[in-house]
């Protein structure tokens, strides 16, 4: 503890021993007069001018075991510097000295930022501390040291994120409830719960990811929540540049420039990102533009508004998919042309933060999406179809949504022990109109139909009304063991209100007929889940935790009415249900050493999946409804540390090793569907392996990454073969290396990778449409480079 004249209260900061960071949330109390308040985000606090004498200061904090010092004022200001050791050990006020980890991943505390996270698995990105491909958003190294996702990896720009895990299909990762600053970013999070719009990891702070026990607050999900946390204002500076520009292999350039400060009450974080490349395909071209601002004002050291303004373009050409015979042949080769999609999304959020006292806070955030996203294209069954410049299928989706979500979060003691009440409601209002039918027949990216009042064969608009209440509530027990109890009420209403038709042509491609059906139809439910979360801390530095959480998954307007021409739907689709259970033991953060090992169990009650079958006509086709009853259950593990330094713990030197493996078997336990009980959970792969090295010397980083994933089905039936479609069959096993290295010089830094280093030819996604259908080939090996000034 230090005495300071600069200033005229008692104030200071607080910081973990575990990792360094600062404390959000710690309650601080003094006696004798009863003056209290809570520390900020960056661990900070003060204390309004206190009366001269002996007062005993008490800092408590869900995390962290209560504490309690005695001061004397003398009419002097007091600096305190503490850092506080975790709940199962005494806390004190030393130095900081301890060096903050770099790993790289980490995950969140009990409760942070308005939401409580004890006894959930939980995993944080950090982004800025990654040596990787960051200028690409390159997921495989971004999300290696998550256990058991599966990744998309079609699209080499880094334009959509697709992801998935434990069964859940990666596709736009629409099983995740995906946000940006806490807000949704998706399409329509119920009725379309597709991300087109990823923010690009230069940008982000933390990612956020809490598997499906975060239903309970973030929705009904059985992914659970992916959270992109932008980065914060630069808070000692006025003005902060930052400029990074980055080219690399097929034609690929991105340009990425942010300003950040802050000027008195007022801070702000902005950036403009330009993109553009050919694709390692032919007809893989693209050029997207995202713009991002952030301006906060602090009204009072109790109240905050803060307001995020989002844009996103891009229009990319798809080389369409292949079947397995020309991905056999060469997976670079295309026979589309004409095949282009267009994406604009437009956001809006307000942000109100306020704090009646010490142990009472509150939060409401306002939401607005206005976005659409085209497709266009010359797209058949059979893949291998030569393109017959015929008019093209054009879909247009368009989406007005918004939303609000408040929240309060309550510290209150029982006896001597601090528990933390968290309650909270949201509205979301969702409007979506999806339009089918003939495009141009030339080769731009004309989006208009060719005759709307005639060959629209497909307009529907979808309203979605979404009302919930939640509550959670941590209750300690004692210093080491936390009882979570939550639950959720929910009442969901969604409308398809449209036409659907089918235009027949004559041998020469002449229209001799067109048929129209009007189709009104509504579905509102209403329902109650419930979840229980556990966690021990049985020895320092140590967590085993356990979360049973419900989970449900309405369906979607997709699958209300399909526009696939090779697909067709049950009408009697019920929506999903189920259960998820994790049990772990986990490390909490140090600098030397990281790791979590758990088992999980997800029950997956009317799974909808897609079936082959074959028509009338001995067409091959797709039947999307509820395949049956999944169980899939697993092992999930990482762990990371630093093995030069626990050899050698002072020097310069750093070798980081880490290791990222998921075990997982899946079956479908039941099913009405003659062939599919028994098989495997399609989108399961068996044995999923991340791992890789990294060695530092003072401001040179280098790191090597290992990847592979066993074989993996796409449908239930387990078909092996994609036949002239491509759409359905297996996605062989491959294994994927990466290299990348970074050096900072004073304001500069310097960064390159190498991507997929052994050129291996392999893919990791059928598409049933767009982009495809058919397989969508990973790009090859590809070189990156990247300077970055920071002024």
């Amino acid at each position: 503890m230090t005495k300071t004249l600069a200033q005229t209260q008692l104030s200071g900061i607080i910081i973990s021993k575990k990792d360094s960071l600062p404390i959000q949330g710690c309650t601080i109390f003094v006696t004798k007069g009863g003056h209290s308040t809570t520390s900020d985000e960056n661990g900070k606090f003060s204390v309004p001018v206190i009366s001269p004498g002996n007062h005993t200061v008490h800092i408590s904090h869900p995390d962290f075991k209560s504490y309690q010092h005695s001061i004397k004022t003398d009419g002097q200001p007091i600096i305190l510097k503490i850092v506080l050791h975790s709940r199962e050990n005494d806390l004190e006020e030393v130095t900081v000295t301890e060096k903050q980890s770099d790993f790289g991943y980490t995950r969140m505390r009990g409760v942070e930022n308005m939401g409580i996270y004890e006894g959930k698995k939980t995993e944080v990105i950090l982004p800025d501390k990654l040596v990787a491909n960051l200028a690409t958003n390159n997921a495989r190294q971004v999300y290696a040291r998550v256990p058991g996702l599966n990744i998309y990896e079609n699209d080499g720009a880094g334009l959509q994120l697709s992801i998935g895990g434990r069964g859940l299909d990666p596709n736009r990762s629409s099983n995740f409830n995906v946000r940006q600053n806490g807000y949704d970013i998706s399409a329509d999070a119920l009725g379309y719960p597709e991300s087109y719009y990823t923010p690009p990891i230069e940008a982000v702070g933390r990612i956020q990811i809490i598997r499906g026990a975060a239903s309970l607050q973030y929705g009904t999900q059985f992914g659970g929540l992916l959270n992109f946390v932008m980065k914060k204002p630069t808070e000692n500076r006025k003005v902060e540049l930052v400029v990074r520009q980055s080219t690399g292999s097929f034609g690929f350039y991105n340009s990425f420039t942010s300003v950040s400060g802050t000027v008195g009450k007022l801070s702000y974080y902005t950036f403009v990102q330009y993109k553009r490349g050919d694709g390692w395909r032919p007809n893989s071209h693209f050029n997207n533009v995202t713009v991002f601002s952030n301006v906060n004002y602090q009204i009072s050291e109790k109240t905050k508004v803060g307001i995020d303004i989002t844009h996103m373009n891009y229009l990319a050409q798809q080389p369409g998919g292949q079947s397995d015979d020309m991905f056999n042949t060469d997976p670079r080769q295309s026979n589309r042309e004409r095949n282009w999609f267009k994406v604009n999304w437009n956001m809006l959020a307000l942000n109100f933060d306020h704090k009646f006292n010490a142990t009472n806070e509150f939060n409401l955030r306002v939401f607005g999406l206005s976005a659409f996203r085209y497709s266009l294209g010359f797209r058949p069954n059979r893949v291998a179809t030569v393109d017959d410049n015929s008019e093209r299928d054009l879909i247009k989706g368009d989406f007005t949504n918004w939303g609000a979500e408040a929240r309060y979060l309550k510290r209150y003691y029982t006896g001597k022990i601090q528990n933390v009440l968290l309650v909270g409601t949201r509205y979301y209002h969702g409007f979506n109109h999806s339009l089918q039918g003939a495009g141009s027949n030339g080769k731009d990216a004309n989006f208009n139909f060719v005759d709307a009042d005639k060959l629209v064969t497909y307009d529907y608009r979808f309203p979605n009304r979404n009302v919930s209440v939640f509550a959670e509530n941590i209750l300690y027990v004692n210093d080491k063991f936390s009882i979570t109890p939550g639950i959720r009420f929910e009442y969901i209403r969604t409308i398809a209100d449209g036409y659907y038709g089918n235009i027949s042509r004559d041998l020469a491609g002449n229209i001799i007929n067109i048929s129209k059906t009007d189709e009104y139809r509504t579905n509102g439910r209403q329902f109650v889940i419930a979840g229980l979360g556990l966690s021990y801390k049985p020895a320092p530095h140590l967590d085993m935790y356990g979360n049973l959480s419900q989970n449900y998954r309405s369906i979607t307007f997709s699958d209300m009415r399909i526009s696939n021409p090779s697909s067709v739907i049950d009408p009697n689709m019920k929506d999903e249900k189920g259960h998820s259970l994790d049990l772990g033991i986990r490390s909490y953060q140090t600098s030397l050493y990281n790791f979590d090992v758990s088992g999980f169990y997800l029950n997956y009650n009317n799974r909808i999946g897609e079936v082959q079958f074959y028509d009338e006509s001995n067409r091959v086709l797709r039947k999307r409804g509820n395949v049956g009853r999944a169980v899939i259950m697993g092992l999930e593990s990482y762990g990371e540390a630093d093995f030069w330094r626990l050899l050698i713990p002072k020097t310069n030197f750093s070798g980081v090793l880490f290791t990222n493996i998921a075990v997982i078997h899946s079956t479908y336990k039941e099913s009405e569907i003659v062939g599919v009980k028994g098989k495997q959970v399609e989108f399961v792969p068996k044995f999923n392996l991340k791992s890789g090295v990294r060695f530092g010397y003072k401001n040179l980083k280098a790191s090597f990454q290992y990847t592979h994933l066993s074989d993996q089905f796409t449908e239930a039936t387990n078909a092996v073969d994609g036949g002239v479609t491509g759409v359905v069959g297996i996605i062989p096993a491959y294994t994927i290396m990466d290299a990348s290295v970074s050096y900072e010089y004073k304001k500069l830094r310097f960064e390159g990778s190498i991507n997929n280093l052994a050129n291996r030819m392999y893919f990791t996604r059928r598409a049933t449409g767009y982009p495809g259908p058919g397989i969508l080939p990973s790009d090859g090996r590809g070189f990156y480079v990247t300077v970055q000034v920071k002024i």
